[in-house]
């Protein structure tokens, strides 16, 4: 019976797979890194730090921008709490990192897939503003509607594609007061699915959670369709 491998690596064995690419890399300068909080690798009950693959890939990233780009530590570790929150890191010493959303699509439209796992984003509340145009003023409107809501203390890619979409809108005098039916549609369609699988959700097995999360996503995917259709549609009957 072949014994699965281990979901960490011990200090000795990150060296070992950082040297071939790092020939000067020491468990020192690894120690000095993680004092310095570029990683944060679990320890052992009996105090032996346990690496991931997570933890190796940053200090790929760290030891990488320190040889090739020169990036002193500090504007290192931001690049890294960038990366953390979902956003891209400033290509530029002292700029400010950029939103990457990204969604799925089936023919011009939201594929089962975008409904998938929450965005991994995580904007300030300064962040969200610059990235979005929005002002502080609309941003207050919208939360008072619901359409936009922080998750803990950041905001998530779902929350800047709404104040993109309100951004944009607003250059046709549309403002956000004027939007809270979408909330309410979308909330409204939200129960809908909610109906549906519901059962599934009851049933208290693995394959059963599975097939909600497909359903969730399919529906989710057909309701956006759905309401674009009857939008074109709609539009198009008053030509």
């Amino acid at each position: 019976m072949s014994v699965p491998a281990r979901a960490y690596l011990s200090i000795g064995e990150v060296l070992t797979k950082l040297r071939g690419d790092f020939p000067d890399i020491t468990i020192s300068k690894i120690r000095f890194l993680e004092s310095e909080g570029l990683i944060d690798p679990q320890r052992t009950p009996s105090g032996y730090r346990k690496f991931t693959g997570t933890d190796l890939e940053r200090l790929r990233y760290v030891l990488l921008a320190q040889r090739d780009q020169y990036l002193p530590l500090r504007v290192i570790k931001e690049n890294l709490d960038a990366l953390d929150r979902g956003l891209q890191p400033s290509p530029v010493s002292g700029g400010v990192a950029a939103p990457r959303p990204s969604l799925a699509t089936v023919d011009g439209e939201m594929a089962p897939s975008a409904f998938g796992e929450s965005s991994d984003m995580r904007l300030s509340r300064e962040e969200l503003l610059k990235a979005s145009g929005l002002t502080e003023n609309a941003l207050v409107e919208l939360e008072s509607f619901g359409l936009i809501a922080p998750r803990g203390r950041h905001y998530d890619g779902d929350s800047l594609s709404v104040a993109k979409a309100v951004t944009e809108m607003g250059s046709f005098g549309i403002e956000p007061r004027h939007l809270r039916s979408f909330k309410s549609a979308a909330d409204r369609e939200i129960g809908l699915i909610e109906q549906v699988i519901t059962p599934l959700n009851r049933q208290k097995n693995a394959e059963s959670k599975a097939r909600a999360e497909e359903v969730q996503k399919e529906i989710a995917s057909l309701s956006i369709r759905l309401h674009a259709s009857l939008v074109r549609g709609g539009l198009n009957r008053l030509r």
